[in-house]
């Protein structure tokens, strides 16, 4: 038997499956739907927290976003939404936006299409009985998609929000392990805002016109995914992220990004 008619389909068996697990897994992955990963603008960071709220340290991350004027996006389990809705009401009294990450928090990868939307509509529920209103975003519980997932979420009225950089908060690492890791936030930053200051000049240099320069200077921004919260319970310790937020909120305002919520990530600049 000609060789090639094993080794071929299995040559292409195996492309697929690589395929497919980039899908899955990759963040920035569009193959089984639109997602958003990056804001629109190189001086906005959006800041979100997964698996909250939680009694033991959603009040105090609060606190602080209050004290840098940062505005942050948290995406909710709908189980701990009906043990604290008052927690909820008070995130998004604060300027906040919430969004849904399930009722349960399982890896969405293996369910079929029933089990995500009993998944989803139950955190769905919960939220918008908690503040009235549905929430408008959504993000899987550890990144995982499978090709139904982003349609089932779409059927809510979601758009579903992934990220440029998860610095691994969950870890029992102390904040010391943490901070460092955040780093490239400010790398990001600095590099698209020089960026922007250099192609002025090159296309003053050409005679392209003040605004087709700033057309051109746009760059998009970090999303940063965080955690206030634990799937596996309801008070859990993330103080380390409190204290990696401390370090550095304050250097991140000093390099000029704006804290914004994915809503405002995503929204047209005014002209």
């Amino acid at each position: 038997m000609n060789p090639w008619l094993i080794e071929a389909p299995a040559a292409a068996a195996a492309a697929a499956a690589g395929l497919a697990a980039y899908g899955a897994v990759y963040p920035r992955a569009q193959l089984f739907g639109a997602t958003v990963c990056r804001t629109n603008s190189a001086r906005k960071l959006a800041i979100t927290f997964d698996d909250g709220p939680n009694p033991a340290i959603t009040p105090k991350l609060l606190d602080l976003l209050d004290r840098y004027k940062a505005k942050a996006t948290f995406f909710l389990i709908g189980r701990y939404v009906r043990e604290c809705p008052e927690l909820v009401q008070e995130t998004v009294a604060r300027g906040h936006e919430v969004g849904n990450h399930t009722e349960l928090h399982p890896n969405l990868l293996w369910m079929n299409p029933m089990k995500i939307r009993v998944e989803l509509r139950l955190c769905h529920d919960a939220i918008r009985s908690a503040i009235g209103t549905p929430p408008k975003w959504f993000r899987p519980p550890f990144g995982m998609r499978n090709p139904w997932l982003i349609p089932a979420a779409r059927e809510l009225g979601y758009r579903t929000v992934m990220w440029t950089l998860i610095p691994g908060d969950w870890q029992e690492k102390p904040a010391e392990w943490l901070i460092p890791r955040m780093q490239p936030i400010a790398n990001n930053s600095q590099r698209r805002l020089n960026s922007e200051k250099q192609i002025p000049r090159a296309n003053t240099a050409l005679g392209m016109t003040r605004k087709s320069s700033e057309n051109a200077a746009s760059v998009a921004g970090d999303i940063l995914c965080l955690h206030d919260g634990w799937h596996r319970d309801l008070n859990a310790d993330r103080s380390r992220t409190l204290a990696a937020l401390e370090h550095w909120l304050p250097r991140w305002r000093d390099l000029g990004l704006e804290f914004v919520t994915i809503g405002e990530a995503v929204s047209t600049p005014a002209p």
